[in-house]
């Protein structure tokens, strides 16, 4: 049996608390035996474009393992989106997941220099092998306008609805979410909503 690693990304103003889905998803999937990658970025409240870039290009060169699986969100889905035409294509993951990408134009001045230009086709944004996929709801306040017509659409990446799920955070429901340990395990291939909440 092949061996898994994943790389966690954090947004803005996140400095993984215990009770955020990716600390939790973080410590279920160490806990089955997988790599782990769930750095620290740099100046969460003023994020640095470039730091962050850095910071990931180095945690990608440390993934190892048959599979590998990024998992980014909000503020990190523009940073993925930001890299991924440049990557080299040995640090390209198998499989990536953005969950509930901002809205550009409703980014803080404080994370300017992460609105993307969706110029380069999906092939180059999405940056994995086999696929990425977006998650998002239909009432983020950070992404009024929608993820699936903001970035799924227009650069044809698989794309998930979960109804009612805000920035999808624990101030949301989101701490413990079964549906995306299942989709980093491969066991499903749609990520669903916490049931739970």
């Amino acid at each position: 049996m092949g061996t898994s690693s994943f790389l966690i990304v954090h947004g803005i103003a996140n400095r993984r608390p215990p009770d955020h889905w990716q600390f939790q998803l973080a410590a279920t999937l160490a806990a089955e035996g997988a790599q782990v990658l769930y750095p620290g970025m740099p100046d969460p409240d003023a994020p640095s474009l470039r730091a962050w870039l850095e910071v990931l290009r180095d945690e990608l060169a440390r993934m190892e393992g048959d599979e590998r699986t990024v998992v980014c969100h909000s503020l990190a889905c523009l940073l993925w989106m930001a890299a991924a035409p440049d990557l080299d294509p040995h640090s390209r993951p198998d499989r990536v997941l953005l969950v509930s990408p901002p809205a550009p134009q409703q980014l803080p001045e404080e994370a300017d220099d992460f609105r993307v230009r969706l110029e380069g086709g999906a092939e180059s944004r999405s940056g994995a092998r086999r696929g990425t996929r977006i998650v998002a709801s239909d009432a983020d306040p950070y992404n009024r306008v929608g993820a699936a017509s903001l970035y799924a659409d227009p650069l044809r990446i698989e794309f998930d609805l979960i109804e009612g799920g805000g920035h999808i955070t624990p101030a949301d429901g989101y701490g413990r979410w079964p549906g995306v340990a299942d989709w980093c395990r491969g066991t499903v291939g749609h990520v669903v909503g916490n049931t739970a909440r």
